[in-house]
């Protein structure tokens, strides 16, 4: 994934664009946008591959924000080069930043519609583009997020949390997610109108981590109509133990801005509850190296260790809440 880089420090990249022999002059139906950052993103290029050809009406587009890999860069053209369909890779020789890995992408898309795709990511269904392209073609909403899948086991024991974590609180059915609207939204494999995209943008004040996302899809579902379908991609970008923990240490101040932005939904949201209550309990961030210790503990069960780190990151955004009404 790329990273966060603030992109007004930085000049702008020089891109060099690599194309299939395959490029049909007729504008496609959806552009499908992977942003990639030191990942390799030809097992999902070659996923998407196995679902198109010269008569398909989507094309794919990668994004290298400046990995300065040249084997790697090298391994991905010759896949784009010998590709039966519309591909383009572009390379970016220096580090931009996601917002503006998503930018470029979008600003060479040639069609109506783009799909947001992680590196890490994998169609689920065979017929992945055509379920896309379908509801695209019906004319349903403006706005379309298919789910994501977790594998049943993580490759190593220090990703199993992240695991479990995504299968509760991410791998929700279409019915779930369905009724609760823009509150279980990403930004990867997110489908949207570019008309919409120029007219409600990310809000680029998020730094690092978190929220974005979902402040994006509260304020879009307000104007236009979003729908949830089932057209999962599987996650594959599982984190270590401590790096979640370092995200939900750090994604405070996102969340504080997600909840004045939209605190008629905040205030539906349990970790919202809990974290205001927390900010009245004298010395609760005294439990946090207790916390801690129980969320990398991998001896305790599944449900405790997620439980601790739900805490901990409820300490942590009640001390953003108080930090914030200090200031």
């Amino acid at each position: 994934m790329t990273q966060s880089i603030p992109t007004s420090t930085l000049t702008p990249p020089t891109i060099t664009h690599v194309h299939s022999l395959k490029q049909p002059r007729s504008k496609p139906i959806l552009s499908v946008l992977i942003p990639t950052y030191k990942d390799d993103p030809t097992d999902l290029l070659l996923a998407l591959l196995a679902q198109t050809d010269e008569r398909t009406s989507v094309e794919i587009l990668i994004y290298d924000d400046g990995s300065a890999d040249t084997d790697l860069s090298a391994k991905v053209s010759a896949v784009v080069k010998s590709a039966q369909s519309r591909v383009e890779f572009l390379i970016a020789d220096k580090n931009a930043g996601r917002s503006a890995a998503r930018n470029t992408l979008q600003k060479n898309a040639k069609a109506d519609w783009v799909l947001f795709l992680d590196a890490d990511m994998r169609p689920v269904s065979p017929h992945f583009l055509d379920d896309y392209t379908q509801l695209i073609s019906s004319k349903a909403g403006d706005v379309i997020f298919g789910g994501f899948t977790v594998p049943e086991k993580a490759e190593t024991p220090d990703q199993e949390l992240h695991r479990a974590l995504s299968e509760v609180s991410d791998c929700l059915t279409l019915a779930a997610r369905q009724a609760a609207g823009p509150q279980f939204v990403a930004s990867s494999n997110l489908c949207v109108r570019k008309d919409v995209l120029l007219t409600e943008g990310f809000d680029h004040e998020f730094k690092g981590w978190g929220w974005e996302d979902s402040e994006w899809a509260a304020r879009v579902a307000k104007k236009f109509t979003l729908i949830h379908a089932d057209i999962p991609a599987l996650h594959l970008g599982l984190e270590s133990t401590q790096t979640l923990l370092n995200r939900f240490q750090s994604s405070g101040p996102n969340y504080v801005r997600f909840t004045r932005k939209h605190p008629d939904i905040a205030k539906t949201l349990s970790l919202f509850k809990i974290s205001q209550k927390l900010r009245s309990v004298p010395g609760q961030e005294l439990l946090r190296p207790i916390l801690k210790a129980a969320v990398k503990l991998n001896m305790l069960p599944t449900k405790l260790r997620l439980a601790a780190l739900k805490m901990w990151r409820a300490s942590w955004y009640a001390e953003a809440f108080t930090n914030e009404n200090s200031a």
